[in-house]
């Protein structure tokens, strides 16, 4: 674990410090001396994530249960990817975990799964449709079942190891990404209770090992990024520990956007604060309706609610989800997800 006095210190040798409330520096917004190749470019960011695993899901038994062998088809990604570059989408987040035949812990690789030389030519492929591709990997407790035998060493220093050396390989594998998204949501006995094991991490620990996967990140010179939940429950600490140079994705997948309610209101608490910020909303199949998705108003309400309330200097861009696997079942609500993002794009142009 990584303690905010560490924390701090690592960040002022890498000159960097001021990217922690309370603290000051010339640039205070973002992580500073950065290799040209990380610079912020002043295109919005119109992203989506992609499934690659989907055994980070913390209701996993409504998806048929934890998978053993590499599951995405090959045609419902490669469709996937092109209506992307076709609707004008300019990032693509993958969500890795045990998808990849990690070099360093082959041990929690599903059966069949990419390579990293496989999945580096994927990502050529990616960046000649002129998408930028982003490293996820989820390390919440609520969603870290891909980590196999290691999900039940949370916080030791086994697990600390097996994180250090993913985040590395995954960097390597992306060749310096600007990006790196930790997850980190939904970290509760809320979201666990039907779990037959939990585990949870709160107070310092919590924090400490988002410092530790954070400070992996920026030592490696890529700007970290998470789900910003915590911040629904506990905002005076969110506030308080929460570093400047960690992007927010605040998430809300419904269709009316009240400023009043805990949900939207983040997005408004977050601006208030000075955090850059992509906004995500979703397009996604609920087990609850038939497997049917029911929020095709979701992403376009999401880019005109967070449009007027937050400023074009902190808003980064936007993320639509599709939380399904990526087969061909759900090939079609994730072509449609796709296509109402290109719309909320279009949209918010014509609106500039």
């Amino acid at each position: 674990m990584t303690n905010r006095r560490s924390f701090i210190k690592q960040l002022s040798a890498a000159g960097m410090a001021g990217c922690i409330p309370g603290m000051v520096s010339a640039n205070p917004l973002y992580v500073g001396g950065l290799g040209q190749q990380n610079a912020e470019p002043s295109e919005k960011i119109w992203a989506c994530l992609m499934h690659l695993s989907f055994n980070f899901a913390g209701g996993i038994r409504h998806w048929g249960g934890i998978r053993k062998e590499f599951e995405p088809d090959q045609a419902v990604w490669d469709s996937a990817i092109k209506r992307m570059a076709e609707r004008g989408i300019n990032m693509v987040l993958i969500n890795l975990d045990d998808s990849v035949l990690w070099h360093s812990h082959p041990e929690i690789s599903l059966k069949n799964s990419w390579t990293p030389e496989r999945l580096r030519d994927e990502l050529v492929k990616i960046r000649n449709l002129g998408i930028e591709p982003i490293p996820m990997l989820n390390f919440a407790a609520t969603h870290d079942a891909w980590l196999g035998k290691y999900s039940r060493m949370v916080s030791t220093t086994p697990y600390y190891k097996v994180c250090k050396d993913l985040i590395a390989e995954a960097i390597d594998i992306f060749d310096t990404p600007r990006f790196i998204h930790f997850g980190m949501d939904e970290e509760t006995y809320g979201h666990q209770q039907h779990f037959d094991y939990i585990v949870i991490r709160q107070n310092d620990l919590w924090w400490g090992d988002l410092y530790f996967y954070i400070s992996e990140a920026i030592t490696r010179r890529v700007r970290p990024w998470v789900w910003s939940d915590y911040v629904w429950h506990n905002p005076d600490k969110f506030f308080k520990m929460m570093p400047k140079s960690v992007i927010q994705s605040n998430w809300y997948y419904g269709e009316e956007f009240d400023p009043e309610k805990t949900y939207a209101k983040a997005y408004i608490d977050l601006e208030k604060e000075g955090y850059d910020q992509v906004p995500t909303g979703s397009y996604h199949a609920r087990p609850g309706a038939d497997f049917q998705a029911t929020n095709a108003k979701s992403i376009g309400n999401t880019v005109d609610f967070c449009s007027k309330h937050i400023s074009q200097e902190r808003l980064m861009g936007f993320m639509q989800t599709f939380w399904m696997p990526t087969t061909e079942r759900f090939s079609p609500t994730i072509l449609k997800a796709i296509e109402l993002t290109g719309e909320a794009k279009k949209n918010f142009e014509k609106g500039k």
